[in-house]
């Protein structure tokens, strides 16, 4: 793991750091996806925990600590993330906040569970290995069912001393607000697109303003899915999404239906996200080299469909991991997307 923090977060860490002496035993990172939120976390857990740290607050990477922290083996630090996540480090190579639901195995579930809450007490009521901290890394913290994360809330209500409990969020707000209310806040924000575009370029990727607005502005989310291989599945889709046919929605199915539903899910709704704000204010945010087409869709889509289809697609995306069907599944989403513009 590297020690090095990505650019947009120098300052973020530095203001961190002027906690280090009196660190608040809970601590909420919180911002968008894809943009390096997981990785500054195990960063500071791994500095927390650091036996020689530098003067800017990294941790060494040379001492017993680092060692064992290297290995996921240090044994005053525990990770509580979803069993889909377990199967895959924290922070996949290229940085990724989590790893792809499609690498855990099937079934496996997408919810952090009140057994893993109750099987941190043995490890935080125990004295610690090194007489220093122990710290809890915990993520998506959006992922705790109603059970845990009441069982989460009495123990930030009463701390156990020495403990650090460090919770990562995309989405502050489906948090409870008493968890919320326990913890030092820190937000993590969103780089401006030069910013991103740099790092991009420094490593290496190509057309980078391409994948940074087809990720939202989220580098990290840009990078890997730069990596991920062949664009021909999301260009299959796009062809299809600037030239909408009810009659061609079993065809472009078919060539789709290898692809993981829920990714063909999140390019259409970007893709419909585009055609409803170019329609409504003239911006376009995922899609920049397609302005041409969504210009035109803009123009022919029903205002009511548009927005119905809209809300369908948030419903689909809550089961595009498991439908029953990919090759249905995904000629259903086109066939109610065709209806925006007869």
């Amino acid at each position: 793991m590297t020690n090095q923090t990505l650019p947009w977060q120098a300052e973020t860490w530095s203001q961190v750091m002027q906690m280090r002496e009196r660190f608040p035993h809970a601590v909420l990172l919180h911002g968008p996806e894809g943009i390096g939120k997981t990785r500054f976390a195990e960063q500071l857990a791994q500095a927390l925990l650091c036996e020689s740290p530098l003067p800017d607050g990294h941790a060494c990477g040379h001492c017993l600590a680092c060692g064992w922290f290297a290995q996921y083996a240090h044994p005053d630090y525990r990770r509580v993330r979803p069993e889909s996540l377990e199967d895959a480090s924290a922070v996949d190579d290229a940085g990724a906040e989590t790893a792809k639901a499609a690498k855990a195995e099937k079934g496996a579930s997408r919810e952090i569970r009140i057994e893993q809450i109750r099987s941190l007490a043995n490890f935080i009521n125990v004295s610690t290995h090194r007489s220093g901290r122990r710290v809890v890394l915990l993520y998506p913290a959006e992922a705790l069912n109603a059970i845990a994360a009441n069982a989460l809330l009495k123990t930030l209500e009463e701390p156990p001393p020495a403990t650090v409990f460090l919770m990562v969020s995309h989405n502050i707000d489906r948090l409870l607000p008493t968890i919320v209310s326990r913890c030092r806040k820190v937000p993590l924000t969103m780089p401006g697109a030069a910013q991103a575009l740099a790092w991009l370029k420094e490593q290496g990727v190509g057309d980078g303003e391409s994948w940074l607005a087809e990720q939202g502005g989220a580098p990290l989310s840009a990078l890997t899915q730069s990596q991920a291989g062949s664009r021909e599945a999301v260009e299959t889709l796009l062809a299809h999404l600037a030239k909408p046919a009810a009659e061609a929605a079993l065809k472009t199915a078919d060539q789709l239906q290898k692809s993981p539903p829920a990714e063909v899910t999140a390019w259409l709704q970007r893709w419909l996200y585009d055609v409803f704000s170019v329609k409504f204010s003239g911006k376009i945010r995922y899609y920049p080299k397609h302005r041409r087409e969504i210009d035109a869709l803009a123009m022919r889509a029903d205002p009511i469909k548009l927005l119905a289809v809209l809300k369908s697609m948030n419903e689909r995306r809550a089961i595009a991991d498991h439908p029953l069907s990919p090759k249905l599944f995904i000629e259903d989403m086109l066939l109610d997307y065709s209806t925006v513009f007869a």
